[in-house]
């Protein structure tokens, strides 16, 4: 039978305890998520690997109910961003402490309770309403690894979990969890990235020893106004269903000097943009490696991620617009792990909480929101898993 007792509320107070920052493993809380997917019924697959830093991360995948149909699959992340500069209000005892929960004026004030676990403690709690032995087709939660730092843990999913290969095979309705206030998303931005590095020599800047990094680095510099100029005029760089429409091609640049009579040995910039469906944006990184290249640096590109894009008359669309009652299925400009996934056809974006809370130094999440996202999301399970 489905756990009744279950709440949003305490699930989330749970989870905001796990201080899982990016940087450090995950492990403590997917365990903790293993255990209450099992406890409702699910089978789980656990998907482990080491950072680029070493340190251990994994993902966390259940699956409950008969391969009846496609079914609805879920998915969420268990990281957070940093809290070091946290101004959230204090609890009880007097403490200001970003990973105890605090609640004031109808919000849930915590690091990761809009962003997202107040997400994933939705869909835990909807799920023990609904009882697995009744469902017709099955129910997926997915929980992934380092979705803030490039989205690893999610082309973990995608390259070795064998219950993704089944989502693929199934093509069910898929969930991206991420804070939209329950408006359904039909298409959201992606996001690249590249890294470009001079190298200079130190030395005293009153003698003749030295190489300024930044002077190989200033032609660079003036390409990358330009392409930026280029990506905000020009109308074939641009998409009518996003707000902004264009790329929002974005950079910056530092050597890291601490002392003027030091000629700066290296110097790093950085180049950041959104593509959006249609409109990559490779001619102009194209174009920045060219120039890069002719003066002696070095391009890297960063882990990034791929638009996504359903239409929005879609049947998916459609009938979760019925469930949420949302009038309109939107757009976001932000990006998700859901770009790891495109292998899945009927991929949406829905969750709890404004995005506008995420990440704040103060971050939040209403009670309301949390309540109509279980209230959705079960809905959603009975309409696609019976």
């Amino acid at each position: 039978m489905a756990v009744t007792r279950w709440s949003a509320d305490n699930l989330l107070d749970a989870m905001i305890r796990f201080p899982s920052v990016s940087n450090t493993s995950n492990q403590a809380v997917t365990q903790w998520v293993t255990d209450r997917l099992e406890e409702l019924g699910f089978q789980t697959e656990t998907i482990e690997y080491r950072d680029a830093a070493g340190v251990n991360k994994c993902n966390v995948l259940g699956r409950r109910g008969p391969a009846g149909g496609p079914g609805l699959a879920y998915f969420s992340h268990s990281d957070v961003v940093p809290a070091e500069n946290w101004q959230g209000p204090a609890d009880a005892a007097g403490r200001c402490d970003p990973f105890e929960p605090v609640r004031q004026s109808g919000r849930i004030y915590g690091r990761g309770s809009c962003d997202m676990k107040g997400s994933l403690a939705c869909m835990l709690e909807a799920a023990s309403r609904i009882d697995g032995a009744q469902q017709q087709s099955p129910l997926t939660i997915v929980c992934t690894a380092d979705e803030e730092v490039g989205f690893e843990g999610a082309r973990q999913v995608a390259r070795r979990s064998r219950l993704f290969r089944q989502l693929v095979a199934e093509q069910p309705v898929a969930v991206i969890g991420e804070p939209t206030s329950m408006q359904v998303v039909y298409a959201h931005k992606g996001i690249a990235g590249y890294r470009i590095t001079s190298h200079g020599r130190a030395a005293h800047s009153s003698t003749r020893e030295g190489v300024n990094a930044n002077l190989a680095m200033v032609p660079v510099l003036v390409e990358l106004k330009r392409l930026y100029e280029q990506s905000e005029s020009d109308p074939a760089l641009r998409h009518p269903d996003f707000d902004p429409p264009t790329l929002t091609w974005n950079f910056g640049v530092s050597d890291h000097a601490t002392a003027v009579n030091i000629t700066p040995e290296v110097s790093r910039a950085w180049v950041c943009f959104r593509p959006m469906p249609g409109v990559d944006g490779q001619p102009l990184v194209d174009q920045l490696v060219r120039c890069a290249e002719s003066n002696g640096l070095s391009v890297e590109p960063l882990h990034g991620g791929p638009p996504i894009w359903i239409e929005p008359t879609s049947d998916c669309i459609v009938q979760m617009c019925r469930l949420a009652r949302c009038a309109q299925p939107q757009t976001v400009c932000y990006g998700t792990d859901g770009g790891q996934f495109t292998e899945l056809k009927q991929l949406l974006v829905l969750g709890p909480g404004d995005i506008a809370q995420a990440h704040t130094a103060d971050e939040w999440i209403s009670e309301t929101q949390l309540r109509s996202g279980t209230e959705i999301y079960e809905a959603a399970i009975a309409h696609w898993c019976g």
